[in-house]
């Protein structure tokens, strides 16, 4: 831990050393002494460390400073500290300057000049203030702080994208915190860009890009080199089986995720049925463990980067990232997943990220404590979501298309909502509209055969509706099928022909698309099993197809 400041301020040079002498000789080994040779100085050193959120124990200020006083600089500076301990020197002529701090600050002590000597007129005084501070000190967070608004979209996508790379934060609200709300407002005026991300070299991010959030966290977001033996699109357990079985045999590998590594099984609350872990696992869990595996064996994972078009030079694959940068690579792998489908009703879009989400939205659960909740959708996900909202929501509804959950769903995730009291099932239900002014109030659904109309307030509302293969990438350079999956293999081969844009005597390998040396598994490919154990699966099984390409380069 930090230790907590004491900050002394006299415009006096040579006053000023000796209380800095005086103060380290006896409170160095517990507090930073800390000094300044002018209120303007010493408010600005408040500022810097309130941006660190670093801790202030007492304020030891001089009464008569030219330009601001000690009174005026510690009405600025209790704004920012209210609980630190404030103390004035004084000349013996300058009682009532004491006494008007007294009532203006609420004053803790004054001393008079000289304090000499220190341990019987400075040291004592001082031992029982911090003693009666440091009583009800917390130690402050150190780490990554996000202030914002929880209506804010933007805020939530940061708060997301930090619990999913699994780096920890503390989430402040602007709108109840009124002391975060003036320091915010210092950088953003108005709260007109939020959040603000403070961090604990006292840096501050407004608005934060996710690539710029990254690199400032510390993910890797460019490329080592520019050519690679395998470069692979997708981050989710697709991506990461590939890296890591990629690196571990001795290929130059090269992974970019648009997000964060974990893809939509990252989002999962829990994995209960994958192989080897009986009491199951978060699917964020699982994206760390694999990604410090995969890095484990060398290769590189590049984090907040999208791959936005491929091409083909001779024997090359190359890959066009978004910042118009290229990288080459023998053979490529499309592990791109799906995106969600979202759900298209009036007043949805001004809502979205303000109470409306799509996917399981983990970082919001403490927001909705003892409030309703609605999940839209019967399957997998939307099940396990709705057990992790149960335990702090005091009610989630299911919003349900089919007569029952049975259609979709694991029959363990339909036992254990049948268990939990406070998840009411919907069957037979289509959202029709959402309401609300800068928030979500409420949902409008209808139900039944009879098609009846309901209302229902709530607080928020998650949406997992189904997915689309994320395959525009694809799109003119790779047979696909009418959903947009990605065509692999012997679904490639027609009646014993191959299509007209193969140009090999040789059929496409296994996960081989039209284009050779191209490859494709996971969710985006067409018949794909979409189960986390399948996904890693393909991912592995890939690795074995390149190494069969690379033989014929």
């Amino acid at each position: 831990m930090t230790k907590p400041a004491i900050l002394a301020v006299d415009d006096e040079p040579e006053v000023l050393n000796a209380v800095e002498r005086d103060l380290r000789s006896h409170y160095a080994g517990r507090y930073r002494i800390l000094k300044a040779g002018s209120g303007a100085q010493a408010l600005d050193a408040v500022r810097q460390l309130k941006q660190r959120n670093a801790a202030v124990a007492l304020f030891l200020v001089d009464a008569r400073m030219p330009q601001m006083s000690g009174t005026e600089f510690l009405i600025e500076a209790r704004r920012l500290y209210p609980d630190a301990r404030k103390v004035l020197l004084t000349a013996y002529a300058d009682t009532d300057v004491a006494i008007a701090g007294i009532n203006q600050v609420q004053l803790d002590h004054y001393l008079m000049k000289p304090w000499d000597p220190p341990a019987e007129r400075l040291y004592p005084v001082l031992d029982d203030l911090l003693d009666d501070w440091f009583a009800s000190f917390r130690p402050p967070f150190e780490g990554i702080r996000v202030a914002g608004s929880l209506w804010s979209p933007r805020s939530h996508e940061v708060k997301d994208f930090l619990s999913r790379s699994q780096t920890p934060y503390q989430w402040i609200d602007v709108e109840r915190d009124a002391a975060a709300r003036a320091q915010v407002e210092a950088l953003s005026p108005g709260l007109k860009r939020l959040p603000v991300v403070f961090f604990p070299d006292g840096a501050a991010l407004v608005e934060p890009s996710t690539r710029a959030l990254a690199e400032k966290v510390g993910f890797a977001t460019t490329a080592s080199r520019p050519f690679y033996d395998l470069l692979i699109v997708g981050g989710g357990p697709t991506g990461l089986a590939a890296a890591v079985y990629g690196g571990s045999e001795g290929l130059r590998t090269v992974l970019i995720e648009r997000e964060t590594p974990g893809g939509q099984a990252g989002t999962s609350a829990a994995i209960e049925n994958y192989l080897g872990f009986p009491s199951g696992l978060s699917g964020a869990d699982l994206a760390r463990r694999a990604t410090a595996q995969a890095k484990r064996f060398g290769a590189e994972v590049l984090t907040a980067r999208e791959v936005t078009k491929l091409r083909v030079d001779g024997p090359y694959r190359v890959a066009t990232l978004d910042d118009g940068g290229e990288l080459a690579c023998y053979a490529l792998l499309l592990s791109c997943g799906m995106q969600v489908r979202r759900l298209e009703v009036p007043g949805i879009e001004a809502l979205t990220g303000a109470g409306v989400f799509y996917g399981a939205a983990l970082t919001e659960a403490g927001s909705v404590r003892g409030q309703d909740v609605l999940v839209v959708g019967g399957a997998n996900s939307a099940g396990q979501a709705a057990l992790s909202f149960a335990r702090h929501a005091r009610k989630v509804t299911m919003l349900i298309r089919g007569a029952s959950l049975a259609a979709g769903m694991s029959q363990y995730l339909q036992d254990r909502i049948a268990d939990t009291p406070i998840i009411e099932v919907l069957p037979e239900c289509e959202v029709t509209a959402v309401h609300g002014t800068d928030r979500l109030e409420a949902a409008d659904v209808v139900t039944g055969s009879a098609r009846a109309a309901r209302r229902l307030e709530a607080a928020a509302m998650f949406i997992f509706i189904g997915s689309t293969p994320r395959s525009d990438l694809a799109a003119g350079l790779l047979e696909r099928d009418p959903g947009g999956f990605i065509l692999t293999g012997p679904d490639l081969v027609t009646d014993g022909k191959r299509p007209p844009s193969w140009p090999l005597e040789r059929d496409p390998f296994l996960l081989e698309t039209s284009l050779p040396g191209v490859f494709a598994a996971g969710d985006v490919r067409h018949g794909s099993s979409k189960r986390v154990a399948a996904a890693v699966g393909e991912g592995s099984s890939a690795v074995g197809m390149v190494h069969k390409y690379l033989e014929t380069v």
